[in-house]
């Protein structure tokens, strides 16, 4: 195919609310350089790295939760360091943590048979760094994202899916179910009692089916209206996100919540149990009783870096109809920001789905 030199797509001009996200129609198609795949984009989804990375959240001046600086960003404290990685993004930034498409070109030592492949890009892509300490950036984030109609990759994160699902469908996968699967896969979740936090959300909802891939019983919090959803999805029981938590009642706890609490969700664990966070909307500011933690044998697992098998999993699972996606709604990209506040407004259960390509 003929390769144009411009495109449409979504960027971000600044950190703050949505007025900061511009549609263009003259953007550059970016040239993949050596080792790197472009890609023709065809759908993208919503995710709360994209809101949290626009709105600053990310930065260690914001102590409140991701809702509250959804419409108004945080203000320019949170420019020095809005990142995932603590460093000012440059501007303007293609977004978009998930990509669904088709390779259209490769750069050097990349070889040609690529061309064609239908793929899923990784979110979470390790950094080559000079520490032993592992790096990570963020696909829309460090670099340029999927809210455009081309974007551009390291081969080695465009992984090839073969699947009769739909572009809209992929594109839920990469960011929340990786994250899911992540968490699952540093603390060891086996067939035990984990409560899910956030159970509607994508991470959540996503969490769910894999923990019950590996035969966990999966008690999830939400609100009642939503709860036959997510028994639907796989929850074997859920709990209303006010509701009392049973006292050492789980082996394991993945959190996306965090906020006011926390306190119970440590509570709610058995002696020697695990705590997983990768998320913390409703506040990252908690309080811990060091004599919980050491008295109780609790673990306190952060999830962020995700080895490379991690993704490669999450394709397979999804080659072998081992989970599915749950799209709740779908916008077009050029309404990107009507799509983000139908996310804010949490009144949906799982992902919504952008479509870029017409």
């Amino acid at each position: 195919m003929k390769i144009p030199q411009k495109m449409r797509g979504i960027v971000l001009t600044g950190h703050g609310g949505p007025e900061k996200l511009e549609w263009r129609e003259d953007l550059t198609v970016p040239v993949p350089e050596k080792g790197e795949v472009l890609i023709r984009v065809g759908a993208s989804s919503v995710n709360n790295t994209d809101v949290n990375t626009r709105t600053g959240w990310y930065s260690k001046s914001v102590r409140g939760d991701t809702a509250s600086g959804a419409t108004g960003g945080y203000g320019t404290d949170a420019d020095a360091d809005g990142s995932w990685s603590g460093t000012p993004l440059s501007f303007p930034r293609v977004q978009g943590a998930d990509c669904c498409g088709e390779i259209v070109a490769v750069g050097e030592g990349v070889s040609g048979d690529r061309i064609g492949q239908r793929v899923l890009v990784r979110s979470m892509q390790a950094v080559d760094a000079e520490s032993d300490e592992p790096a990570v950036q963020t696909f829309g984030s460090e670099h340029d994202g999927g809210f455009a109609e081309y974007a551009k990759t390291r081969s080695l994160d465009a992984i090839t899916v073969v699947s009769d699902l739909s572009d809209i469908e992929l594109a839920t996968f990469p960011c929340a179910f990786s994250t899911a699967e992540g968490m699952i896969q540093r603390c060891g979740l086996g067939a035990e009692r984990v409560l899910i936090t956030g159970g509607s959300g994508g991470v959540g909802s996503a969490a769910i089916q894999l923990a019950k891939r590996r035969g966990a019983h999966v008690t999830a919090l939400t609100s009642a209206s939503k709860a036959a959803a997510l028994r639907e999805i796989g929850a074997d029981e859920t709990l209303d996100r006010d509701a009392e938590l049973p006292d050492r009642a789980f082996d394991v706890v993945l959190d996306l919540v965090g906020g006011p609490r926390w306190d119970d969700l440590v509570a709610s664990l058995c002696n020697g149990g695990r705590y997983v966070t990768s998320g913390a909307i409703a506040g990252p500011i908690v309080e811990l009783d060091l004599r919980t933690l050491y008295l109780r044998d609790l673990a306190l697992l952060g999830s962020t870096f995700q080895p490379a098998n991690v993704f490669t999993d999450l394709v397979g699972y999804i080659e072998a109809g081992e989970i599915r996606p749950v799209v709740a709604e779908t916008f077009v990209l050029k309404d990107l920001s009507k799509a983000q506040e139908s996310f804010q407004a949490k009144s949906f259960v799982g992902k919504i789905g952008i479509k870029v390509r017409s």
